[in-house]
């Protein structure tokens, strides 16, 4: 869906916008398909327009999330989820200070991630769950018994870890404050998720294109700083990854160890989840993709 000329003329170019996640100044950081983006130097956050943020939040998107945004976004997502993405989600379990005995994909999309878990771990298939809340039609979907269609806040179940793999920046801080909110409500006190996006440094330095309002709906880029103004104010405590441009980690405060760097806990990891990941038919496969993916990029 494009915006018309009129919605065009309400963007105000070249000037500086109070940030639309923490109220300061920010300045003009880029046009991309003529939408302005915005870079607030405070919080470090990237953000288009104010204007097209307030459509999106009455319920406009710039982008439907439709059949056909679904089969542009197949293959990559199958890509991901047998690669990149199941190298995040071990790398999670390592991180996280409790067994794990429910994990969740959110924004899971068409559920391509239980799927690959299933295969790679097939004796701990009934832990992994995923959430879509705009799922494609039933011919694109996984049929994995957890896939669940709905919004997070109504899942109705908790979960000691997780993953939130090219979600956030598809979010205005509204939507975002909502999500950590719904998070939150399905955690407890040490449950851990990693959040997969491009990262404000990623944007500047490396992938300047990950900005796309339009084709794949990207209209902000988050930084650790940033995410600490959503998530701490639900509850959580944000984690850098050193080195990786593209992730953070998000974890509710309350058990033991959780000061500990997650550059050391791969050398700790809970027993539970250190079984887990060497699967009796599939052996240790995840749990060194898991360590190798946590060690990279330093």
């Amino acid at each position: 869906m494009e915006i018309g000329e009129a919605m065009l003329k309400l963007f105000r170019k070249g000037k500086s916008t109070p940030c639309a996640l923490c109220g300061q100044n920010a300045s003009p950081f880029r046009d991309v398909e003529g939408v302005p983006y915005y870079e607030c130097m405070r919080c470090d956050f990237i953000f288009a327009d104010p204007a097209l943020l307030e459509r999106i939040d009455a319920g406009l998107p710039c982008r439907d999330y439709d059949e056909e945004y679904w089969r542009a976004e197949l293959a990559s997502a199958r890509d991901r989820s047998y690669g990149s993405s199941l190298a995040r989600a071990a790398e999670a379990m390592l991180y996280c200070r409790l067994p794990v005995t429910k994990f969740i994909d959110i924004g899971t999309g068409p559920g391509y991630l239980l799927d690959a878990l299933s295969t790679y771990l097939p004796n701990s298939r009934q832990l992994f769950f995923g959430v879509e809340k705009f799922p494609p039609v039933d011919e694109f979907q996984t049929r994995h018994e957890n896939y669940l269609r709905s919004d997070l806040a109504d899942v109705g179940m908790r979960f000691e870890c997780g993953v939130c793999v090219e979600v956030i920046e598809h979010l205005t801080p509204k939507m975002a404050r909502g999500l950590a909110q719904a998070l939150a409500a399905v955690s407890v006190p040490g449950s851990l998720y990693l959040f997969n996006t491009g990262l404000t440094e990623y944007v500047k330095n490396e992938d300047p294109g990950y900005l796309d309002p339009y084709r794949r709906g990207h209209i902000t880029s988050w930084s650790v700083t940033a995410a600490k103004v959503v998530f701490e104010a639900a509850g959580f405590k944000v984690h850098p990854l050193p080195g990786k441009t593209w992730a953070f980690i998000v974890e509710r405060p309350g058990v033991a160890g959780e000061d500990v760097p997650m550059n050391l806990r791969i050398w700790t990891p809970n027993a539970a989840n250190l079984r887990l990941l060497n699967d009796p038919s599939m052996g240790s496969v995840m749990y060194l993709l898991g360590l190798e993916s946590a060690r990279a990029y330093r």
